[in-house]
């Protein structure tokens, strides 16, 4: 393992070491067919934030995922091209390198193939095909060399495969631990929280119920467990069709052709992907590493505040019938509400750190 020179400033100024910084954070799975290098990482990072990768050249990568904003964007709703508004939050990038399946419905499990998808959806970069982006890379003389450097292939031989290998790559550094709450459980040092967080904690592990989707393991924390749940959330959007849905899909016809809104199709979640009534309106659970940093919050962007989403789930979200069993009143006090937010603030990290590998 070396480590890029960035990096190694970075943490000579700040006194840290690497360990430091994945405190709290389980070992990183990299492909055995997309090592790392830092000159992937480098290409990586320039194609995350070109323009010209989309159908006015004016969406990147990083138009949804802003390094200054804990890699989301601050809105609601995801914006692309032309303005338009997607139907969903944009999810952080930070720590996605250990997520077993990516978007807010689990519909891929790479992140080599969550870089082809905004390429070509119609409201985010908006191209045809994959191959406008190959061309433009073939015309652009230092993509050429750095491709060649980094993959050995000439110009003629670049594949949107490449692409989405670099893409990956630079999204595997983007990597954050080492927050107070690490330093805390970890580290073992229990000067570094409040007394209101640490209260928080003991009401996020038993009576706020949080821990059974926000998982926290004896040597690693990655505040999901990967898995889907109806949390109550948009679901009122489906209402008016629901039933009708339902009696369609268990005669056999296909969902994809039932009239639907983009909104209403968006919020049925997990099923879009498993085709099963049981995954109606559900979605992956979300780190909540850096939270503070991500507003707004959900699937749809409804809830402004931390606060919002505790009297959610203080009320045990809007009722439907497919809501998860472990969604229910929870009857925090205020001052249990006050201590879960401190809490919550202890899972910000500084800014992640570039680390390669070889």
């Amino acid at each position: 393992m070396r480590f890029s020179l960035t990096l190694l400033v970075g943490l000579m100024l700040s006194g840290a070491t690497v360990a430091d910084q994945n405190l709290g954070l389980p070992p990183l799975t990299v492909p055995i067919d997309n090592p790392q290098t830092d000159a992937k990482i480098a290409l990586g990072k320039h194609l995350f934030n070109d323009k010209r990768f989309s159908a006015d050249g004016t969406v990147s990568c990083a138009s949804c995922h802003h390094a200054d904003k804990a890699f989301t964007d601050g809105l609601p709703l995801a914006k692309g091209l032309n303005g338009q508004t997607g139907t969903r939050n944009a999810p952080t990038v930070i720590n996605a390198a250990f997520f077993e399946t990516l978007f807010l419905d689990g519909r891929v499990n790479s992140l080599e193939a969550q870089a082809l998808g905004p390429f070509t959806n119609p409201i985010e970069h908006g191209l045809n095909n994959h191959q406008a982006i190959v061309d433009t890379i073939q015309k652009d003389a230092h993509y050429g060399q750095q491709f060649q450097k980094v993959f050995a292939i000439q110009p003629h031989q670049i594949s949107i495969n490449h692409v989405t290998k670099a893409i990956a790559s630079y999204e595997r550094t983007l990597i954050a631990g080492n927050s107070p709450f690490d330093r805390y459980l970890f580290g073992r040092d229990h000067s570094v929280l409040s007394q209101s967080a640490e209260r928080g904690l003991g009401i996020f592990k038993r009576k706020g119920n949080c821990l059974v989707c926000h998982e926290i393991s004896w040597n690693n924390a990655l505040f999901t467990d990967n898995r889907f749940y109806n949390v109550g959330v948009g679901f009122k959007r489906l209402t008016p069709v629901l039933d009708a849905l339902i009696a369609a899909v268990n005669q056999g016809k296909n969902s994809d052709n039932f009239p639907l809104t983009d909104a209403q199709r968006s919020e049925l979640g997990r099923f879009n992907v498993t085709k099963l009534l049981t995954d109606i309106g559900k979605f992956k659970t979300p780190t909540l590493r850096n939270i503070a940093l991500t507003a707004p919050y959900m699937h749809d962007g409804s809830m402004k505040t931390l606060e919002e989403v505790i009297e959610h789930y203080d009320k045990g979200g809007d009722k439907n019938q497919f809501i998860d069993k472990e969604i229910f009143p929870l009857h925090l006090t205020q001052q249990e509400k006050v201590d879960l937010v401190a809490f919550m603030k202890s899972l910000t990290s500084g800014q992640p750190v570039t680390i390669a590998t070889h």
